[in-house]
C-alpha cells in the first residue's frame, strides 16, 4: 500500500521499532507543514493510507475530493480536525485508538518541567547567562507549601496532582462534578467554588478535553483573579482559553506568569506570537507527547490498524458506516 505521513517534524518515525510493523510497504515521510489544500492534494494523490500525528493538518472536505486513492485514515486520540461525514460518504475509513486507561506521562511530565521553568524563571536566566549576565531576573519562588490548581482532573491531571503532591503542594481541583468526586477519593480537595479556585491556587494546570462546549472555557475574567504571583500552565489546547485573554492578563499582571506549550494555529514559526515577547512567559513548540517513549506506543498502535485494515478486518474504525460505502 501507498502510505503518507504528515508533519514528522523532527524526522523520528523511520527511527522508531514500530516502524518495522509497515516494512515492505510503499510510505512516504513529509516533515514539513502544510495546510494549503493544492499542496496537499498534490503531494497525497496516490496515497491510500494516510497517517497523522494528532491534530496537526486538518483533513476536510475540499482535500478529501481530490483524494480518490484514499481508503484509510489512522492516528490515535481524539479527532476534531478529520470531516468525519465527508470520510464516510467518500468510504474512507478512520481509525484512531483512543488509548483507553493509559494517561501520556509525556504530557504530565512536561507540564511539571513547565512548572518549575517558570516558578525559577530558568528559560529567562539561561538566555541572561549567554549573554554574560548572572542572576538577572527578580528571584524566584518554591512550590512546596504552595497551592495547586488543576483544572480538569482526568487521566492527565491525576497525575499532575500526584506530582504537586511528591513536591508538597497542596491540591485543589476544580471541573465536572463526577471528576470532583474523584479527586476527593483521591485525596484531594475540590475548590469550594470556580471563583476561589482560581483566585487561590499559586499554579492553575488545566488538563482539559477541547470540544465545542469547553472552548474558550477560561475566560478574562476567571485569569482576573489569580494572585500577581501565580503562574497559568496549558499543556492542553490554546481553545480553551478565550482567544487573547492570556495575553491581555499577563500585561496586567495577573497572574503574573504563564507557561503554554499549545497554541491556536501551529507550528509557530518566525517568532510570530505576542506569548514570544513576554519575559514572563516560558513557551515550549508543542511538546507535551512528543517522546521517543511515547511514540513507539502511540505508532504501534497507528500501523497495527493499518495492518489489520490490510488484512481485511479493521480495527478501531470511528465510521463503521464507511465499510459499507467502501465495499459497494
Amino acid at each position: 500500500m501507498k502510505i503518507a505521513i504528515l508533519d514528522d517534524y523532527q524526522d523520528t518515525i523511520r527511527t522508531l521499532d514500530a516502524f518495522k510493523k509497515v516494512a515492505g510497504q510503499d510510505v512516504t515521510i513529509w516533515k514539513d507543514h502544510t495546510k494549503d489544500v493544492d499542496t496537499l492534494a498534490a503531494r497525497l494523490k496516490d496515497t491510500e493510507v494516510l497517517v497523522l500525528l494528532r491534530e496537526r493538518t486538518p483533513i476536510r472536505a475540499p482535500l478529501l475530493d481530490r483524494l480518490d486513492r484514499l481508503r484509510m485514515i489512522t492516528q490515535v486520540g481524539v479527532v476534531p480536525h478529520v470531516d468525519i461525514p465527508a470520510c464516510t460518504k467518500r468510504g474512507v475509513i478512520v481509525s484512531s485508538s483512543q488509548m483507553p486507561g493509559r494517561p501520556s506521562y509525556a504530557t504530565a511530565e512536561l507540564t511539571w518541567g513547565l512548572v518549575i521553568a517558570a516558578v525559577r524563571r530558568i528559560p529567562q536566566e539561561m538566555i541572561a547567562m549567554r549573554a554574560g549576565k548572572w542572576q538577572a531576573y527578580p528571584i524566584g519562588t518554591g512550590l512546596r507549601g504552595k497551592t495547586l490548581g488543576i483544572l480538569g482532573y482526568g487521566k492527565i491531571g491525576a497525575v499532575v496532582a500526584g506530582y504537586g503532591r511528591a513536591f508538597g503542594m497542596n491540591v485543589l481541583a476544580w471541573g465536572r462534578e463526577s471528576t470532583l468526586e474523584k479527586a476527593k477519593a483521591d485525596g484531594y480537595t475540590p475548590a469550594a467554588s470556580r471563583e476561589a479556585f482560581f483566585a487561590d491556587s499559586d499554579v492553575v494546570s488545566i488538563h482539559v478535553r477541547l470540544i465545542d462546549a469547553t472552548r474558550g472555557m477560561v475566560t478574562a475574567e476567571d485569569l482576573a483573579r489569580m494572585k500577581p504571583s501565580a503562574v497559568f500552565v496549558n499543556t492542553s489546547r490554546a481553545g480553551l482559553v478565550v482567544p487573547g485573554a492570556l495575553e491581555a492578563a499577563l500585561a496586567k499582571g495577573r497572574p503574573g506568569m504563564a507557561a503554554v506549550d499549545v497554541y491556536e494555529d501551529e507550528p509557530v514559526v518566525g517568532v510570530k506570537h505576542p506569548l514570544l515577547a513576554m519575559d514572563n512567559v516560558v513557551c515550549s513548540p508543542h511538546l507535551g507527547y512528543v517522546t521517543r517513549d511515547e511514540y513507539e506506543i502511540q505508532f504501534s498502535d497507528i500501523f497495527d490498524q493499518i495492518n489489520a485494515f490490510a488484512a481485511g478486518k479493521p480495527i478501531n474504525v470511528l465510521n463503521p458506516e464507511a465499510l459499507a460505502v467502501a465495499k459497494s
